[in-house]
């Protein structure tokens, strides 16, 4: 459980610095077109167990991270705002709303101003998973961040999605679409 919190607590720490570096480096046109394509490319993972699509303009940043594991699989857009970051770790005995809630505890402490946007309970395929989406502020930025948390072949998924939230309907329906995708088998 403790790594599972490192990881995700690593993971939102990079997100939200990678969404607070001012980078501006796209037009406002090219980034309508890049979040009008929410299913451009089918990702399967755990031998076809899980298996979701991203938009186009995101791509696989696994083996260029320094802290690469075999459990974790980092998506990314090419200013590295957009992110999706998926870990399989050791699975827990407290059931998803706890860890949810525990999650949420953890990201209030690094952030005050944290706006739990929904901590809900959905079930896809015949699993039940656990949503908890997000917006976090720092140094003027924000960032939508949608958590999913999952127990799949006896390990805890964590799937988190996370956005620049200048617009956050946008956000929260561009995590919504990359949600939709998911399967579980």
């Amino acid at each position: 459980m403790r790594n599972l919190v490192k990881y995700v607590g690593i993971g939102l720490l990079v997100l939200g610095l990678a969404a607070c570096d001012n980078n501006d480096s796209k037009t406002p046109a090219e980034g309508a077109a890049a979040e009008s394509n929410a299913s451009g490319q089918p990702v399967s993972l755990l031998e076809g167990k899980l298996s979701f699509a991203l938009p186009a303009d995101m791509t696989d940043q696994s083996g260029k991270l320094g802290t690469q594991t075999n459990n974790m699989h980092v998506y990314s857009d090419a200013t590295g705002q957009k992110a999706v970051i998926v870990i399989m770790g050791d699975s827990s005995p407290d059931d998803l709303a706890a860890l949810a809630k525990r999650l949420e505890e953890q990201q209030r402490g690094r952030d005050p101003q944290l706006q739990v946007v929904t901590n809900k309970s959905i079930e896809i395929k015949g699993h039940t998973l656990q949503q908890l989406d997000t917006v976090i502020s720092a140094k003027g930025q924000t960032a939508y961040s949608s958590v999913i948390l999952g127990k799949v072949d006896e390990k805890l998924l964590t799937m988190q999605i996370t956005l620049p939230a200048d617009d956050q309907q946008k956000a929260q329906s561009a995590a919504e679409n990359i949600i939709n995708t998911i399967t579980i088998k």
